[in-house]
């Protein structure tokens, strides 16, 4: 694997750790101290949401599952494995307008950003 190679893997990794952690975040720290506070939430709105949450940490879940698989499949060498992590970097990346357009711009820069970057170097690692 080249350098470009094993720099795009490091960030497909990053990017499914981070939506293991909102996965985390949404579904089991909501309504608690941390949770409260990365999401700027009051304890009303905070247990009035955790239904929407938890279902929302959820599809962060296969973000991070579609990540993984794609990396299990490329270590394996598989030939599908660069459409896998393609496609869930792209959904990555839509969710992450789509979030930074309609919640917070802030999500564009945590969210988007590392899959866009990931992308490029996936990308730019094809031979």
């Amino acid at each position: 694997m080249s350098g470009l190679g094993i720099a795009a893997s490091v960030v497909v990794a990053v990017v499914a750790l981070l939506h293991a952690w909102f996965l985390v975040l949404e579904m089991f720290l909501w309504t608690k101290p941390t949770g409260r506070r990365v999401f700027n939430l009051t304890p009303e709105f905070a247990e009035e949401s955790k239904t929407l949450a938890a279902n929302q940490g959820l599809y962060n879940g296969f973000l991070a599952a579609g990540l993984a698989w794609g990396l299990i499949a490329s270590a394996a060498g598989w030939p599908g494995a660069f459409g896998i992590k393609v496609f869930f970097l792209a959904c990555v990346i839509v969710a992450g307008v789509f979030g930074a357009a309609t919640v917070s711009r802030r999500i564009l820069f945590v969210q988007a950003l590392p899959a866009v970057i990931g992308l490029g170097l996936l990308v730019a690692a094809q031979p």
